[in-house]
């Protein structure tokens, strides 16, 4: 047995031998070595920007109005879906009309009674049998009697609550049954044009200030475009441009911003009132400046900084100052000069000091 014990010890002995020494024990060379990460870069070079501030705004609707009962009554039927589309004039809520009918039929007999009266008068007035003061109160009495059944007809039609405009309509306020219209005009339900839509947005007044000023030493010119692009809270781009229409004349002593209007078609209604966005629009164009993608830009507790690839490929940190913003890109005030190879893809696999491969960035599309 002890033999037998032996010729099995005897190969696992050789396979802990000195050859062992031979491999390599980490990433740095030979068979186990792990190849540079890849990262897509671009070459930092200067140009001409469009600057696009990208602002804060909110979404709202282009008319807004509150559906509301306009004589007292219980809601007897609501005539349509809440959330759907509704065009003006379509009825929406129907209250309980007996009151106001029977009213109507009342003054109406009574305007044919004064209408007969008049009449009579008017026939004996040639015959001196009344004199014209009576037939001038017959008639003051039969303009009465006629105001008071247009009142009386026009509460019966506003029994029928109509829808003030078209647009999509939201949840309704009250529920069949309800007593509306008691001393005030109770608000039944809201519709709000979604078909175009507005989006307010504000700009710091400090902003206008350095972009006027650089217009006027020369550095910055007027951009013509009046397209305004928008930002969806989900980070994707709106399909649609919309166009700037307003912008307030005075500074929000509150905040010290500008308010500005713009106008984005809404074909889909993915642009609902109350939405925050993001806007960007264009304000002025900037020559020879040196703009870097926004995805290339990192922040730390030192600030901005961007990732280059150096000599030897190794990275290299270098802080930023940025400036005003060129659509998805930044312009750099101060850190780069030009040529330098910036990393724009693959940046968490970028450490300083580490060795890269640099490829160029791939093209969209």
């Amino acid at each position: 047995m002890k033999r037998f014990a032996l010729l099995l010890a005897l190969p696992l002995i050789a396979a802990c031998g000195p050859g062992d020494k031979d491999v390599p024990a980490g990433p740095g060379g030979g068979m186990g070595a792990m190849p540079p990460p890849e990262v897509e870069i671009v070459q930092v070079g200067r140009g001409s920007a469009t600057l696009t501030p990208e602002l804060p705004g909110r979404v709202e609707a282009v008319r807004s109005a509150e559906v509301r009962a306009r004589v007292e009554g219980i809601v007897e039927k609501r005539l349509f879906t809440e959330g759907s589309d509704v065009r003006a004039g379509q009825a929406l809520f129907q209250l309980d009309n007996r009151t106001y009918r029977t009213a109507a039929k009342a003054a109406e007999a009574d305007v044919f009674v004064k209408r007969l009266k008049l009449s009579r008068v008017e026939s004996l007035l040639p015959i001196k049998a009344v004199t014209q003061q009576e037939v001038d109160i017959a008639r003051a009495e039969l303009k009465q009697a006629e105001a008071l059944l247009a009142r009386a007809e026009l509460d019966l039609e506003n029994t029928t609550v109509p829808a003030p405009i078209s647009g999509r309509i939201g949840r309704a306020h009250i529920t069949e049954g309800a007593l509306v219209g008691r001393g005030e005009a109770t608000l039944l339900a809201t519709i709000e044009q979604l078909e175009p839509v507005n989006v307010l947005f504000t700009q710091p007044n400090a902003e206008v200030l350095r972009m006027k000023a650089g217009m006027a030493a020369g550095t910055l010119q007027k951009s013509d475009s009046r397209n305004v692009e928008l930002i969806l809270e989900n980070g994707q781009p709106y399909p649609h441009k919309g166009k700037l229409i307003f912008s307030d004349m005075s500074v929000d002593p509150g905040t010290g911003a500008i308010t500005l209007k713009a106008e984005f078609p809404n074909p889909q209604r993915l642009l609902l009132p109350g939405t925050f966005v993001r806007v960007r629009v264009a304000q002025a164009v900037a020559a020879d400046v040196i703009i870097i993608p926004q995805r290339a830009v990192l922040s730390g507790p030192q600030g901005q900084f961007v990732m280059l690839v150096g000599a030897e490929n190794k990275v290299v940190s270098q802080p930023v100052k940025l400036g005003a913003m060129a659509g998805d890109q930044f312009v750099v005030e101060d850190g780069l000069k030009g040529g330098e190879r910036l990393i724009v893809t693959g940046v968490q696999k970028a450490r300083p000091g580490t060795v890269v491969k640099p490829v160029p960035v791939k093209q969209a599309g």
